[in-house]
Protein backbone atom coordinates (compact mmCIF):
# COMPACT_ATOMS: atom_id res chain seq x y z
CA UNK A 1 0.00 0.00 0.00
CA UNK A 2 1.39 3.30 -1.09
CA UNK A 3 0.86 6.72 0.39
CA UNK A 4 -1.11 7.42 -2.53
CA UNK A 5 -3.45 4.94 -1.58
CA UNK A 6 -3.44 5.95 2.53
CA UNK A 7 -3.81 9.69 1.88
CA UNK A 8 -7.16 8.41 -0.66
CA UNK A 9 -8.61 6.38 1.87
CA UNK A 10 -8.22 9.09 4.91
CA UNK A 11 -9.79 11.80 1.89
CA UNK A 12 -13.30 9.28 1.41
CA UNK A 13 -13.68 8.34 4.76
CA UNK A 14 -13.68 12.33 5.61
CA UNK A 15 -15.85 12.91 2.62
CA UNK A 16 -18.34 10.43 3.49
CA UNK A 17 -18.35 11.77 6.73
CA UNK A 18 -19.24 15.09 5.43
CA UNK A 19 -21.77 13.68 2.55
CA UNK A 20 -23.83 11.89 5.42
CA UNK A 21 -24.02 14.47 7.67
CA UNK A 22 -25.06 16.35 4.86
CA UNK A 23 -27.39 14.16 3.50
CA UNK A 24 -29.46 14.25 6.68
CA UNK A 25 -30.07 17.70 6.51
CA UNK A 26 -31.06 18.06 2.70
CA UNK A 27 -33.22 14.88 3.58
CA UNK A 28 -34.82 16.98 6.25
CA UNK A 29 -35.41 20.16 4.06
CA UNK A 30 -37.22 17.30 1.16
CA UNK A 31 -39.35 16.15 3.69
CA UNK A 32 -40.03 19.92 5.18
CA UNK A 33 -40.79 20.31 1.69
CA UNK A 34 -42.78 17.82 1.12
CA UNK A 35 -45.19 18.59 4.42
CA UNK A 36 -45.03 22.73 3.47
CA UNK A 37 -42.76 23.31 5.94
CA UNK A 38 -39.47 25.21 6.45
CA UNK A 39 -36.82 22.52 7.92
CA UNK A 40 -33.46 23.52 9.85
CA UNK A 41 -33.06 26.72 9.46
CA UNK A 42 -31.63 28.46 12.57
CA UNK A 43 -28.33 27.55 12.50
CA UNK A 44 -26.48 29.34 10.18
CA UNK A 45 -27.62 30.55 6.87
CA UNK A 46 -30.25 28.29 5.56
CA UNK A 47 -29.86 26.18 8.40
CA UNK A 48 -26.60 24.92 6.35
CA UNK A 49 -24.58 24.59 9.98
CA UNK A 50 -27.19 22.39 11.27
CA UNK A 51 -25.01 19.28 10.38
CA UNK A 52 -21.78 20.67 12.28
CA UNK A 53 -24.14 21.26 15.46
CA UNK A 54 -26.22 17.80 15.10
CA UNK A 55 -22.55 15.93 15.08
CA UNK A 56 -21.31 17.94 18.38
CA UNK A 57 -24.03 17.01 19.71
CA UNK A 58 -23.61 13.44 18.90
CA UNK A 59 -19.78 14.10 20.29
CA UNK A 60 -20.24 15.59 23.68
CA UNK A 61 -23.59 13.86 24.38
CA UNK A 62 -22.99 11.67 27.55
CA UNK A 63 -22.63 7.88 25.45
CA UNK A 64 -25.89 6.19 28.02
CA UNK A 65 -25.13 2.32 27.91
CA UNK A 66 -28.19 0.59 29.66
CA UNK A 67 -27.84 -1.69 32.52
CA UNK A 68 -29.82 -4.93 30.77
CA UNK A 69 -27.74 -4.91 27.39
CA UNK A 70 -24.99 -7.45 26.49
CA UNK A 71 -21.87 -4.53 26.79
CA UNK A 72 -19.40 -6.40 23.80
CA UNK A 73 -21.79 -6.94 21.29
CA UNK A 74 -23.39 -3.93 21.98
CA UNK A 75 -21.03 -1.64 21.18
CA UNK A 76 -19.73 -3.84 17.95
CA UNK A 77 -23.16 -3.63 16.30
CA UNK A 78 -22.42 0.05 15.16
CA UNK A 79 -19.61 -0.13 14.45
CA UNK A 80 -20.10 -3.42 12.35
CA UNK A 81 -22.64 -1.15 10.21
CA UNK A 82 -19.57 1.58 9.58
CA UNK A 83 -16.92 -0.83 8.80
CA UNK A 84 -19.08 -2.71 6.04
CA UNK A 85 -20.41 0.25 4.51
CA UNK A 86 -16.68 1.61 4.31
CA UNK A 87 -15.35 -1.55 3.12
CA UNK A 88 -18.12 -1.65 0.16
CA UNK A 89 -17.43 2.04 -1.17
CA UNK A 90 -13.95 1.07 -1.70
CA UNK A 91 -14.24 -0.58 -5.05
CA UNK A 92 -16.82 1.47 -6.32
CA UNK A 93 -15.08 4.57 -8.87
CA UNK A 94 -16.38 7.63 -8.02
CA UNK A 95 -14.70 9.37 -10.97
CA UNK A 96 -13.14 8.27 -14.09
CA UNK A 97 -10.90 5.75 -14.46
CA UNK A 98 -9.86 6.05 -17.81
CA UNK A 99 -7.29 8.84 -17.08
CA UNK A 100 -3.76 8.13 -18.64
CA UNK A 101 -1.53 7.92 -15.69
CA UNK A 102 -3.68 6.08 -12.72
CA UNK A 103 -1.23 7.04 -10.27
CA UNK A 104 -1.62 10.94 -10.66
CA UNK A 105 -5.52 10.83 -10.88
CA UNK A 106 -7.42 7.96 -9.38
CA UNK A 107 -11.16 7.43 -8.44
CA UNK A 108 -11.32 4.54 -6.80
CA UNK A 109 -9.42 2.87 -3.54
CA UNK A 110 -9.08 -0.65 -5.13
CA UNK A 111 -8.18 -0.20 -8.61
CA UNK A 112 -8.47 -2.92 -10.92
CA UNK A 113 -10.29 -5.45 -9.15
CA UNK A 114 -11.91 -8.30 -11.76
CA UNK A 115 -14.58 -9.00 -8.78
CA UNK A 116 -15.58 -5.96 -7.39
CA UNK A 117 -19.37 -6.13 -7.81
CA UNK A 118 -19.02 -9.50 -6.11
CA UNK A 119 -16.73 -7.96 -3.58
CA UNK A 120 -19.63 -5.30 -3.03
CA UNK A 121 -22.48 -7.76 -2.52
CA UNK A 122 -20.22 -9.82 -0.34
CA UNK A 123 -19.65 -6.95 2.19
CA UNK A 124 -23.11 -5.60 1.85
CA UNK A 125 -24.67 -8.57 3.15
CA UNK A 126 -22.31 -8.49 5.96
CA UNK A 127 -24.08 -5.61 7.10
CA UNK A 128 -27.16 -7.65 8.42
CA UNK A 129 -25.00 -8.64 11.56
CA UNK A 130 -25.27 -5.07 12.70
CA UNK A 131 -28.71 -5.28 12.71
CA UNK A 132 -29.16 -8.39 14.91
CA UNK A 133 -26.23 -8.15 16.95
CA UNK A 134 -27.78 -4.77 18.11
CA UNK A 135 -31.26 -5.99 18.28
CA UNK A 136 -30.49 -9.55 20.65
CA UNK A 137 -27.60 -7.21 22.25
CA UNK A 138 -30.23 -4.67 23.21
CA UNK A 139 -32.32 -7.25 25.67
CA UNK A 140 -35.29 -5.36 24.24
CA UNK A 141 -38.63 -7.07 22.24
CA UNK A 142 -38.93 -3.99 20.36
CA UNK A 143 -35.53 -4.40 19.12
CA UNK A 144 -35.20 -8.33 18.80
CA UNK A 145 -38.37 -8.07 16.59
CA UNK A 146 -36.69 -5.75 14.07
CA UNK A 147 -33.46 -7.75 14.07
CA UNK A 148 -35.58 -10.33 13.24
CA UNK A 149 -37.70 -8.81 10.48
CA UNK A 150 -34.14 -7.26 9.21
CA UNK A 151 -32.80 -10.76 8.97
CA UNK A 152 -35.61 -12.39 6.84
CA UNK A 153 -35.83 -9.04 4.62
CA UNK A 154 -31.96 -8.20 3.78
CA UNK A 155 -31.20 -12.62 3.03
CA UNK A 156 -34.38 -12.43 1.06
CA UNK A 157 -34.11 -9.56 -1.06
CA UNK A 158 -30.09 -10.09 -1.55
CA UNK A 159 -31.62 -12.91 -4.07
CA UNK A 160 -33.35 -9.86 -6.76
CA UNK A 161 -30.38 -7.90 -5.99
CA UNK A 162 -27.83 -10.18 -7.03
CA UNK A 163 -30.09 -11.33 -10.06
CA UNK A 164 -30.56 -8.14 -11.39
CA UNK A 165 -27.54 -7.55 -12.03
CA UNK A 166 -26.48 -10.67 -13.76
CA UNK A 167 -28.27 -9.33 -16.49
CA UNK A 168 -25.93 -6.59 -16.91
CA UNK A 169 -23.10 -9.20 -16.46
CA UNK A 170 -24.20 -11.15 -19.12
CA UNK A 171 -24.52 -8.34 -21.72
CA UNK A 172 -20.76 -6.68 -20.62
CA UNK A 173 -19.08 -10.12 -19.72
CA UNK A 174 -17.23 -8.61 -16.83
CA UNK A 175 -17.51 -8.03 -12.95
CA UNK A 176 -15.00 -5.18 -12.86
CA UNK A 177 -16.82 -2.15 -12.05
CA UNK A 178 -14.61 0.24 -14.14
CA UNK A 179 -14.83 -2.17 -17.32
CA UNK A 180 -18.61 -1.72 -16.76
CA UNK A 181 -18.35 2.03 -16.88
CA UNK A 182 -15.84 2.33 -19.51
CA UNK A 183 -17.63 0.18 -21.92
CA UNK A 184 -20.78 2.14 -21.79
CA UNK A 185 -18.60 5.74 -22.10
CA UNK A 186 -17.14 3.90 -25.10
CA UNK A 187 -20.29 2.81 -26.60
CA UNK A 188 -21.89 6.34 -26.01
CA UNK A 189 -25.37 6.72 -24.85
CA UNK A 190 -26.62 4.51 -26.68
CA UNK A 191 -24.94 2.04 -24.81
CA UNK A 192 -26.39 2.89 -21.55
CA UNK A 193 -27.30 -0.30 -20.31
CA UNK A 194 -30.90 0.98 -19.03
CA UNK A 195 -31.77 0.91 -22.70
CA UNK A 196 -31.44 -3.12 -22.45
CA UNK A 197 -32.25 -3.86 -18.66
CA UNK A 198 -34.92 -1.31 -17.83
CA UNK A 199 -36.45 -4.41 -15.97
CA UNK A 200 -33.45 -4.92 -14.14
CA UNK A 201 -32.89 -1.49 -12.83
CA UNK A 202 -36.29 -1.47 -11.58
CA UNK A 203 -35.68 -4.88 -9.78
CA UNK A 204 -32.44 -3.57 -8.43
CA UNK A 205 -33.62 -0.76 -7.67
CA UNK A 206 -36.49 -1.92 -5.29
CA UNK A 207 -34.15 -4.79 -3.82
CA UNK A 208 -31.53 -2.08 -3.34
CA UNK A 209 -34.15 -0.30 -0.82
CA UNK A 210 -34.92 -3.32 0.70
CA UNK A 211 -31.50 -3.79 1.46
CA UNK A 212 -30.71 -0.50 2.53
CA UNK A 213 -33.80 -0.11 5.00
CA UNK A 214 -35.47 2.83 3.58
CA UNK A 215 -39.08 3.19 3.01
CA UNK A 216 -41.07 1.46 2.12
CA UNK A 217 -38.89 -1.30 2.90
CA UNK A 218 -38.03 0.31 6.56
CA UNK A 219 -39.41 -2.42 8.77
CA UNK A 220 -36.82 -3.26 10.95
CA UNK A 221 -37.14 0.35 12.34
CA UNK A 222 -41.02 0.84 11.70
CA UNK A 223 -41.61 3.40 14.56
CA UNK A 224 -45.65 3.10 14.59
CA UNK A 225 -45.36 -0.76 15.86
CA UNK A 226 -41.59 -1.09 16.75
CA UNK A 227 -41.00 2.18 18.81
CA UNK A 228 -37.55 2.70 16.94
CA UNK A 229 -37.08 -1.41 16.17
CA UNK A 230 -33.04 -2.36 16.22
CA UNK A 231 -31.95 0.95 17.83
CA UNK A 232 -34.78 1.85 20.44
CA UNK A 233 -31.53 1.16 23.23
CA UNK A 234 -28.89 3.38 21.42
CA UNK A 235 -28.31 6.80 22.12
CA UNK A 236 -25.24 9.04 20.82
CA UNK A 237 -22.63 8.49 18.72
CA UNK A 238 -23.87 4.69 18.53
CA UNK A 239 -27.22 5.56 17.02
CA UNK A 240 -25.06 8.02 14.91
CA UNK A 241 -22.91 5.03 13.76
CA UNK A 242 -25.81 3.13 12.46
CA UNK A 243 -27.48 5.99 10.02
CA UNK A 244 -23.87 6.79 9.45
CA UNK A 245 -23.46 3.66 7.35
CA UNK A 246 -27.28 3.67 6.22
CA UNK A 247 -26.63 6.64 4.46
CA UNK A 248 -23.01 5.32 3.13
CA UNK A 249 -25.23 2.51 1.82
CA UNK A 250 -27.68 4.68 -0.08
CA UNK A 251 -24.74 6.60 -2.05
CA UNK A 252 -23.11 3.15 -2.34
CA UNK A 253 -25.99 2.00 -4.35
CA UNK A 254 -27.16 5.42 -5.92
CA UNK A 255 -23.37 5.39 -7.23
CA UNK A 256 -23.80 1.55 -8.21
CA UNK A 257 -26.85 2.72 -10.08
CA UNK A 258 -25.50 4.93 -11.98
CA UNK A 259 -22.34 3.10 -13.00
CA UNK A 260 -24.14 0.06 -14.03
CA UNK A 261 -27.87 1.40 -15.81
CA UNK A 262 -26.67 4.96 -16.52
CA UNK A 263 -23.70 5.34 -18.16
CA UNK A 264 -21.59 6.58 -15.07
CA UNK A 265 -19.83 9.59 -15.79
CA UNK A 266 -20.57 9.60 -19.47
CA UNK A 267 -22.96 12.56 -20.93
CA UNK A 268 -23.34 12.96 -24.72
CA UNK A 269 -20.99 16.15 -25.88
CA UNK A 270 -19.88 16.65 -22.54
CA UNK A 271 -17.99 13.76 -21.25
CA UNK A 272 -17.06 12.08 -24.14
CA UNK A 273 -14.84 8.94 -23.77
CA UNK A 274 -11.87 10.58 -25.56
CA UNK A 275 -12.48 14.10 -24.00
CA UNK A 276 -9.35 15.58 -22.92
CA UNK A 277 -10.50 19.26 -22.93
CA UNK A 278 -8.92 20.90 -20.03
CA UNK A 279 -11.08 20.21 -16.78
CA UNK A 280 -12.61 17.71 -18.38
CA UNK A 281 -11.70 15.40 -15.95
CA UNK A 282 -13.60 17.34 -13.10
CA UNK A 283 -16.65 17.63 -15.10
CA UNK A 284 -16.71 14.12 -15.38
CA UNK A 285 -16.43 13.61 -11.85
CA UNK A 286 -19.80 16.54 -11.90
CA UNK A 287 -22.04 14.64 -14.11
CA UNK A 288 -21.55 11.50 -12.09
CA UNK A 289 -22.05 12.86 -8.65
CA UNK A 290 -24.94 14.80 -10.32
CA UNK A 291 -26.39 11.24 -11.67
CA UNK A 292 -25.87 10.34 -7.93
CA UNK A 293 -27.60 13.02 -6.39
CA UNK A 294 -30.41 12.57 -8.50
CA UNK A 295 -31.01 9.26 -7.28
CA UNK A 296 -30.25 9.98 -3.63
CA UNK A 297 -33.22 12.67 -4.29
CA UNK A 298 -35.75 10.09 -5.85
CA UNK A 299 -34.90 8.20 -2.65
CA UNK A 300 -35.49 10.75 -0.29
CA UNK A 301 -39.15 11.67 -2.26
CA UNK A 302 -40.24 8.11 -1.82
CA UNK A 303 -39.87 8.25 1.89
CA UNK A 304 -42.60 10.89 2.03
CA UNK A 305 -44.30 9.53 -0.90
CA UNK A 306 -45.54 5.16 -0.09
CA UNK A 307 -46.92 4.19 2.52
CA UNK A 308 -44.69 1.12 4.30
CA UNK A 309 -45.72 -2.59 3.63
CA UNK A 310 -46.32 -4.96 5.67
CA UNK A 311 -44.47 -8.04 6.58
CA UNK A 312 -46.26 -10.35 4.89
CA UNK A 313 -46.42 -8.09 1.76
CA UNK A 314 -42.94 -7.23 1.82
CA UNK A 315 -41.83 -10.79 1.75
CA UNK A 316 -44.01 -12.42 -1.02
CA UNK A 317 -43.71 -8.86 -3.47
CA UNK A 318 -39.31 -10.35 -2.97
CA UNK A 319 -40.51 -14.00 -3.26
CA UNK A 320 -43.69 -14.06 -4.99
CA UNK A 321 -42.59 -10.88 -7.59
CA UNK A 322 -38.92 -9.49 -7.58
CA UNK A 323 -37.36 -13.29 -7.80
CA UNK A 324 -39.45 -14.74 -10.77
CA UNK A 325 -39.19 -11.11 -13.10
CA UNK A 326 -35.37 -11.39 -12.53
CA UNK A 327 -35.24 -15.41 -13.52
CA UNK A 328 -37.39 -14.02 -16.76
CA UNK A 329 -35.32 -11.20 -17.38
CA UNK A 330 -31.84 -12.98 -16.97
CA UNK A 331 -33.15 -15.68 -19.16
CA UNK A 332 -34.28 -12.92 -21.94
CA UNK A 333 -30.79 -12.06 -22.22
CA UNK A 334 -29.59 -15.02 -22.08
CA UNK A 335 -31.30 -16.10 -25.18
CA UNK A 336 -30.40 -12.82 -26.83
CA UNK A 337 -26.64 -13.44 -25.75
CA UNK A 338 -27.25 -17.38 -26.79
CA UNK A 339 -28.26 -16.45 -30.78
CA UNK A 340 -26.42 -12.99 -30.41
CA UNK A 341 -29.48 -11.39 -31.36
CA UNK A 342 -29.89 -7.17 -30.98
CA UNK A 343 -29.61 -6.17 -27.67
CA UNK A 344 -32.29 -3.52 -28.67
CA UNK A 345 -34.56 -6.88 -28.32
CA UNK A 346 -34.79 -6.89 -24.68
CA UNK A 347 -36.15 -3.33 -24.12
CA UNK A 348 -39.49 -4.35 -25.80
CA UNK A 349 -39.46 -7.90 -23.73
CA UNK A 350 -39.11 -6.09 -20.25
CA UNK A 351 -42.02 -4.57 -21.11
CA UNK A 352 -44.24 -7.71 -22.08
CA UNK A 353 -42.55 -9.59 -18.91
CA UNK A 354 -43.25 -6.50 -16.74
CA UNK A 355 -47.24 -6.19 -18.08
CA UNK A 356 -48.02 -9.85 -18.66
CA UNK A 357 -47.46 -11.11 -15.11
CA UNK A 358 -48.92 -8.81 -13.11
CA UNK A 359 -51.98 -9.61 -15.45
CA UNK A 360 -51.52 -13.21 -15.19
CA UNK A 361 -51.88 -12.54 -11.57
CA UNK A 362 -55.03 -10.49 -11.51
CA UNK A 363 -56.40 -13.14 -13.76
CA UNK A 364 -55.32 -16.38 -11.57
CA UNK A 365 -56.63 -14.90 -8.17
CA UNK A 366 -60.37 -14.16 -10.47
CA UNK A 367 -60.05 -17.70 -11.26
CA UNK A 368 -59.53 -18.97 -7.67
CA UNK A 369 -62.55 -16.23 -6.28
CA UNK A 370 -64.52 -17.42 -9.25
CA UNK A 371 -63.91 -21.63 -7.50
Amino acid sequence: MDWLTIGLIIFVISWLQILCAYLIYLERKVAAWVQDRKGPNRVGPWGLFQPIADGLKFLFKEQVVPAHVHRFLYILAPSIAVITTMLAFAVVPFGPTDVPDPRQKRFIIAPNLDIGLLFIFAIASLNVYSIILGGWASNNKYSLLGSLRSAAQIISYEIPLALSVLGVIVLVGSLNLEHLLNEQARLGIGGWLIWYQPLGWLLFFASALAESNRLPFDLPEAEQELVGGYHTEYSGMKFAMFFLGEYTHVTTVSLLMVILYFGGWHFPFVAEFNANYPGATGVKVLVLWTKASLVILVIMLLRWTLPRFRFDQLMHLAWMGLVPLSLLNLLSVMIVRHWSLSPWLLLPCSVIILTAIPLLHRWKSRQLDWA
